[in-house]
């Protein structure tokens, strides 16, 4: 059995994507959910975790970790992972990796926190930049293989990779052409992100660097998430 290591579902977008990506696809698999710690406590994600960061999954007395190392591993055992038409599944590899690897400013202005809303005091010219190259990506994927998912008709690591902006386009109100906010409401209405969700608006845990930074970006509209400890 695969267990798979994650930290704050509200805040954790690296923790979302081999997450939603095992649990859409069928791949059983344990969770285990370690907290971020406060500033100047211990890292947790020591115990488990050679990077001292998550995700980690744990198989066979293997420790995989990083996203995209995990995604790797799964697709040896579950061709489903990837598209199985080969122009499919190079366009994917391709996306995925630009999005495991690049749009920092969208990630640095638009933090990950699933159940707040924040009105933006303004959008950084680089952040427009990564949200052009992310409309122009999803457009492409779309129209090229038909849809509704990037890659064709099915769910594959590829949308698992960009679910966290799904979730970033709800906080922020971010600007996309229709087409790509259709595809990004699709991904919200899954059942597996509905299940993430939830639980994340369930969460009483707040990492002060995470409130900062939305702090940081912007005035927050509404916090739907439950009452603090």
């Amino acid at each position: 059995m695969y267990r798979l290591h994650i930290a704050n579902k509200n805040y954790s977008s690296w923790s979302l994507r081999p997450w939603v990506l095992m649990q859409v696809l069928g791949i059983p698999f344990e969770e285990s959910l370690t907290p971020f710690a406060a500033a100047g406590a211990p890292n947790p994600f020591r115990s488990f975790s050679p990077s001292g960061q998550v995700p980690c999954l744990i198989h066979g007395g293997r420790s995989v970790w990083d996203s995209l190392a995990i995604t790797e591993y799964l697709a040896e055992s579950h061709p489903t992972v990837w598209p199985v038409d080969s122009v499919a599944r190079a366009w994917a590899r391709c996306a995925a990796a630009e999005m495991h690897a690049g749009f920092r400013s969208l990630r640095t202005q638009c933090s990950m926190s699933c159940g707040v809303r924040v009105a933006l005091d303004s959008i950084s010219p680089a952040t427009l930049a990564d949200l052009a190259r992310i409309d122009a990506l999803w457009n492409e994927g779309l129209t090229r293989f038909g849809g509704p998912f990037l890659a064709g008709p099915d769910f594959t690591a590829v949308d698992a990779f960009f679910a966290p902006v799904a979730f970033r386009i709800q906080t922020y109100t971010l600007p996309l052409s229709q087409p790509a906010l259709d595809y990004a409401s699709r991904l919200l209405a899954l059942p597996a992100m509905k299940a993430w969700y939830d639980a994340a608006l369930a969460e009483t845990w707040r990492d002060e660097a995470h409130e900062q930074e939305m702090r940081d970006a912007g005035r927050i509209v509404s916090d739907l998430r439950s009452l603090a400890d």
